[in-house]
């Protein structure tokens, strides 16, 4: 009996995915496997020279900075108990960006995004405890630019990548989420999430969880690997006189030949936040998006195209993101990266421009 989520980091899984690499190559270090109980370590480090120009403020910057995936380090456990496998996962991610911030020169914040156990058996898997979403998962899991920088972040945190502009952010979550086993490709997710607080003001109530899926398959046909989702979320909250249904639809497909991937995703949702969802009343006003990409990998380089867009009537906002990159694996666990982004958004109603920047970004990335 397996349990994946100890041999092969869920971020070492989604990085071989995105990377159209083995998952095995990005496996993490096993420090003990003895009696069916095993202990690993996986652990992500990355850093940006990061040339900014603002053109709406006609500013340039240069920073150092982390990209869109957080430096992290995570902690995996499993143990053979009959016909359960009993696993459990913790993962840290930090932030180097905040070296310079007032009063926090030796004080670098620690985001605790994954804290789960799970019970795996012949019906599945069930995971107790906090990780990410099922909404808009694979969407930001098989980004092309997901080891990249992408479109400028907020100060001291990682840059967003395509969030808000092609996808939201599966947002981690405390959650009881059931995982089908492999149905010749075919896999089915379903969850009940902690859910937001949309709605403010007395007697304000969540009566229900939250509730997100997600329906994945995969496929290999002649030579070509084809990978497809579907997921959503629902959840209703109300205050005695408002009440707020929120719903979400995610979904993708990729393909993948020769060192050639083309992807394309898109999302739909009404009454919820298109970037993260959290605690905050919002409207039942309508978002899309949608994100599309082409990379092409020769030898140890792969290089990307992407370009992604959101209309958000709910924050009144419309973006766009293009990004070209280049990747290069100096070996299986040392990774360079070059990027050009440019990022607008605009307000929806006024037309205005509110953000305009060209971002150059040069990283590294060590990961075990």
């Amino acid at each position: 009996m397996k349990n994946n989520n100890v041999r092969k980091s869920g971020l070492a899984i989604a990085m071989a995915a995105a990377m159209g690499a083995s998952p095995g190559a990005n496996a993490a270090v096993e420090l003990y496997n003895q009696d069916g109980t095993s202990f690993s370590v996986d652990g992500y480090f990355n850093a940006f020279y990061v040339n900014r120009d603002d053109k709406q403020n006609d500013v340039r910057d240069s920073r150092i900075k982390m990209g869109f995936l957080p430096n992290t380090i995570g902690f995996n456990f499993s143990k053979d108990m009959g016909d359960l496998t009993l696993g459990g996962r913790s993962s840290f991610w930090t932030t180097i960006n905040d070296s310079l911030e007032p009063g926090k020169a030796t004080d670098t914040a620690i985001d605790v995004r994954q804290f789960y156990a799970t019970v795996d058996g012949d019906f599945g898997q069930v995971l107790v405890g906090k990780d990410f979403g099922l909404y808009a998962r694979s969407n930001i899991f098989l980004d092309e630019i997901l080891m990249g920088f992408g479109s400028p972040g907020v100060a001291g945190g990682v840059s967003f990548g395509n969030i808000r502009a092609g996808y939201p952010y599966p947002t981690p979550s405390a959650q009881i989420t059931y995982r089908s086993p492999d149905m010749s490709g075919l896999k089915v997710a379903a969850g009940v999430l902690d859910p937001a607080d949309t709605v403010t003001g007395a007697n304000d109530e969540n009566s229900a969880p939250r509730f997100e899926s997600e329906v994945t398959y995969n496929a290999n046909l002649n030579d070509v690997a084809l990978t497809g989702w579907v997921n959503g979320r629902y959840q209703s909250a109300e205050n005695g006189t408002t009440t707020v249904d929120s719903t979400g639809l995610g979904y993708g497909v990729k393909a993948s030949v020769a060192g050639l991937t083309l992807a394309a995703s898109g999302f739909t949702s009404k009454g919820d936040n298109p970037v993260l969802i959290g605690n905050g009343a919002v409207t039942e006003d309508d978002a899309d998006g949608f994100l599309v990409q082409g990379s092409y990998a020769f030898g140890a380089n792969r290089v990307v195209l992407s370009y992604g867009e959101t209309d958000a009537e709910i924050l009144n906002l419309e973006t766009e993101s293009t990004t070209i990159g280049f990747f290069h694996d100096v070996n299986s666990n040392f990774k360079l990266v070059a990027e050009y982004n440019m990022y607008e958004d605009n307000n929806r109603t006024t037309g205005a421009t509110t953000t305009e920047a060209d971002t150059i970004a040069l990283g590294a990335i060590v990961m075990f």
